[in-house]
C-alpha cells in the first residue's frame, strides 16, 4: 500500500505519528508497509509480554474463539473464573474484576477506595496520589495523575486527589487527614521516565496506611505481570497492598485489565461495577495463557537476567558518553541524557537503516526501554550496539 494523508484522514488525530503503517510483527521485530524491519523496544508501551504475534496468544485466541466469544457479563464463564483464581491465589488477595484497559481498572480502584472511605472513614473520599504520576486518560484517572498541564485540559477536574512527592514520606504524611481514604501509587513512574519508588518508601506507605486505616492501592498497569522480574511488582518491594490494578502485559497485546482486591477492600455491591466486555472469555483465555507462561519454571529468572544485562549496557554507555545515568527495575528501564535531545534520537533511531530501532522518549532528556519479556540476550546486545551508534553520531554532530 501507499501511504498518504488521505489514506488516514478518517482516523481521529490524537497524537503525532510518523508516515508509516505497521503491517507485520514477530517477536521483537515490527515490519512497515515498505518492508523495513524495526527492533522494537517499546512493544506497544510494555503491552506485548512475549513480543508480537506470540504463539502463546495466538493459540489461546483461536481455541477460545471457536468455543465461546461473549455470553455477556450476566453469566459466569470458565476462562474468567480460571484467571481470577490464578491472580488472587498468586497475589494473596480475595477477588478480581476484569476490564479492557488500564484507565478503566484505575477507575474501578478509585471507586473501591471511595466506597472504603464512605463505609469505614465517615465519607472520606480523597486519594493521595503523586506528582508526575500517570494513571490513564479518563477524567478521574487524569485527575489522579500528576502529569504537568493535565489539570487544565478538561476542567473541572474530579476533586479529591492531593499530590505528594515520590520517595518523600513526609510529603505524604502531611496530606493525610479526615477526608483521606487511600494512597495510590505506581511502583515505577513509567511516563515520568522509569523513576522507581524505593523499597523503604513503599514500606513506609504501607505503615502509614495501617496506622491511619487507609487503603494502599498500587497501580501495576506497567509494573505488573513480570515486568520487574517478579510476577507482581509489589513482590519486589516486600509489601502486601489492599488493591492492585493490572493491564498492559496481562493480555500479551490483547485488551485486558484487572482490579485485584483484598477481602477487606472487596466492597462492591451488585450494580456498582460492570461493563459489557468485562471478563469476556476470549480476553480471559489469553490472560490464563499469559499467566501460565509467566509462571513457568525459570521464566522470571530470565527477565531478571535480561534486565541486568540491559542495565549494565546502559551504564556502560553512560560512562562512555558522559550521560546522567540509567535507572529502572527489571525490563522497565530508562537512560537520562545530558541534554533535551531524546525526541530527536527516537526519530533518528526509527529512520536508521537498513534496520530501525523503536525506543520511547517519555521526557525531553529521557529514553525508555520496554522490550518483550522474552527478548533474547542477542537482541539486547543488538539494541545496545544500535544505541551506541546513535549516541556516537549525536556526539559527532554536536562537535561539528
Amino acid at each position: 500500500m501507499e501511504f498518504s494523508a488521505q489514506t488516514v484522514q478518517a482516523l481521529m488525530q490524537v497524537n503525532p505519528r510518523p508516515p508509516l503503517v505497521m503491517v507485520r510483527g514477530e517477536g521483537s521485530w515490527l515490519e512497515d508497509h515498505h518492508g523495513k524491519r524495526y527492533l522494537d523496544f517499546v512493544q506497544g508501551w510494555a503491552v506485548n509480554t512475549f513480543g508480537h504475534c506470540s504463539p502463546i496468544v495466538q493459540d489461546a485466541l483461536a481455541a477460545q474463539a471457536g468455543t465461546l466469544i461473549n455470553p455477556s457479563p450476566t453469566f459466569y464463564n470458565l476462562p474468567a473464573i480460571e484467571l481470577a483464581n490464578r491472580l488472587t491465589a498468586a497475589a494473596g488477595m480475595s477477588t478480581a474484576f476484569f476490564h479492557s484497559s488500564g484507565a478503566e481498572a484505575n477507575e474501578g480502584a478509585i471507586k473501591l477506595a471511595r466506597k472504603w472511605g464512605r463505609v469505614h472513614r465517615e465519607g472520606a473520599f480523597e486519594i493521595i496520589t503523586f506528582q508526575d504520576a500517570f494513571h490513564g486518560r479518563s477524567l478521574a484517572a487524569m485527575s489522579a495523575s500528576g502529569k504537568a498541564g493535565w489539570h487544565t485540559m478538561f476542567p473541572p477536574q474530579v476533586d479529591g486527589f492531593p499530590k505528594a512527592r515520590i520517595n518523600d514520606l513526609e510529603s505524604v504524611r502531611e496530606l493525610i487527614g479526615p477526608k483521606t481514604a487511600a494512597i495510590m501509587i505506581e511502583l515505577v513512574q513509567g511516563e515520568a521516565g522509569a523513576i522507581p519508588a524505593t523499597k523503604e518508601f513503599i514500606q513506609g506507605l504501607r505503615a502509614l496506611c495501617d496506622e491511619h486505616g487507609l487503603l494502599l492501592v498500587l497501580d501495576e498497569i506497567q509494573t505488573g505481570m513480570g515486568r520487574l522480574g517478579t510476577l507482581f511488582g509489589f513482590q519486589h518491594y516486600g509489601v502486601r497492598p489492599d488493591i492492585i490494578t493490572l493491564a498492559k502485559g496481562i493480555g500479551g497485546g490483547i485488551p485486558l485489565a484487572a482490579v485485584v482486591a483484598s477481602e477487606k477492600a472487596s466492597l462492591f455491591s451488585h450494580g456498582e461495577q460492570g461493563g459489557t466486555y468485562c471478563g469476556n472469555p476470549v480476553t480471559c483465555a489469553v490472560g490464563v495463557a499469559v499467566f501460565d507462561a509467566l509462571t513457568a519454571p525459570r521464566f522470571l529468572e530470565g527477565v531478571r537476567n535480561r534486565g541486568a544485562q540491559l542495565a549494565i549496557g546502559l551504564q556502560r554507555l553512560t560512562r562512555r558518553y558522559g550521560l546522567v545515568g540509567e535507572r529502572g527495575v527489571g525490563l522497565l528501564r530508562a537512560l537520562t541524557l545530558d541534554d533535551n535531545d531524546s525526541a530527536q534520537i527516537v526519530e533518528t533511531a526509527r529512520a536508521m537503516g537498513p534496520k530501525g530501532l523503536l525506543i520511547n522518549a517519555p521526557r525531553p532528556n529521557v529514553l525508555r526501554f520496554m522490550p518483550a519479556l522474552n527478548v533474547s540476550a542477542g537482541e539486547v546486545d543488538l539494541m545496545l550496539e544500535m544505541l551506541d551508534w546513535l549516541l556516537a553520531t549525536r556526539r559527532s554532530a554536536v562537535a561539528a
